[in-house]
């Protein structure tokens, strides 16, 4: 990945092992540039696209994460960036999105509205499209991300991955089963947005009928075609929970390890809290702590102590 993504450390969490009998590590992937795991796809997409393709600039859907790492590698490359978020994404994660130098066009509540708007601006104006998780590029760059906990941690059973649009987990199952067939990986969803268990269950992707979830890193109504297809080939189990019980882990993450996770990145500690990932006691397991870009102004005004 080179100068511009960090190589982030794997966490020893004793209390968290006290609680699961598991032997635990958390992936800090919250310490990375643009506070998540997303610089790491686009940093690796673009330096493979045409001349042409760079110069017509790029644009993007994202929630937040993504659009910030599109936006900084864009900057790195120096390539104009556009990138559409729901209106009602977190304002921290629009207002760094313009810092990082990109335009941000806001269009309805939803990832899959906003998508649709960015691929109007492409027919009208010819921007290079940038998928937030359907594209072999990009699931490679995230993939880095498994080859640093093999690297790391070579013994490691069991890694836990959050899935939103399938991205992440597609490059970090293909990575870790190239180093050890035998790791096994675990996903997790909300149970108010599973499109990827739906998915693997119905043997082909299926589009949510409605999402109730408010996670931003969680709340996808359709996954990729191509993350459908590694997940079912490289994921050995996907679980759900309720956002209340991510929430919980959100607060439980930060209370006793003092770091801030947000909702999806806190998904694989809910799991383990929850008792979802079954395997023998002392197990060596990874939770890929995805991202930190919290909306704190939330808590602006509340009382503490």
């Amino acid at each position: 990945m080179g100068a511009h993504v960090h190589r982030t450390p794997l966490i020893t969490s004793h209390i968290l092992g006290d609680r699961t009998g598991f032997d635990v590590r958390l992936k800090a992937e919250l310490f990375q540039r643009t506070g998540s795991y997303k610089i790491r796809g686009p940093m690796n997409k673009f330096p493979q696209l045409s001349e042409d393709e760079k110069r017509r600039g790029v644009i993007c859907s994202s929630a937040g994460n993504h659009a910030q790492g599109v936006a900084l590698a864009a900057r790195i490359h120096g390539i104009k960036a556009v990138v559409c978020m729901a209106a009602n994404a977190t304002p921290s994660k629009i207002e760094a999105t313009k810092g990082y130098g990109a335009e941000v066009v806001l269009h309805g509540s939803i990832w899959d509205e906003a998508n649709e708007r960015a691929k109007q601006l492409v027919a009208e104006r010819g921007y290079t499209y940038i998928h937030p998780f359907d594209d072999i590029q990009l699931i490679g760059g995230q993939g880095t991300v498994g080859l640093e906990i093999a690297q790391d941690w070579s013994e490691v059973d069991v890694v836990v991955v959050p899935i939103g649009g399938g991205g992440l987990i597609s490059g970090v199952s293909m990575a870790i089963k190239s180093h050890n067939p035998k790791v096994r990986v675990i996903g997790v969803e909300s149970s108010g947005a599973p499109g990827m268990k739906a998915s693997v269950d119905a043997g082909r992707v299926v589009t949510l009928d409605r999402v109730d979830c408010i996670i931003d890193g969680l709340r996808v109504k359709r996954v990729g075609e191509l993350t459908y297809q590694v997940v079912r080939d490289f994921v050995d189990e996907i679980v759900t929970l309720p956002d209340e019980a991510i929430f919980d882990a959100v607060v439980w993450t930060m209370h006793h390890t003092k770091l801030v996770p947000e909702g999806a990145a806190a998904s694989p500690i809910g799991a383990l809290l929850a008792g979802l990932i079954k395997a023998p006691k002392g197990s060596r397991v990874v939770a890929i702590l995805s991202g930190g870009n919290v909306n704190l102004d939330q808590l602006k005004g509340l009382r503490w102590n």
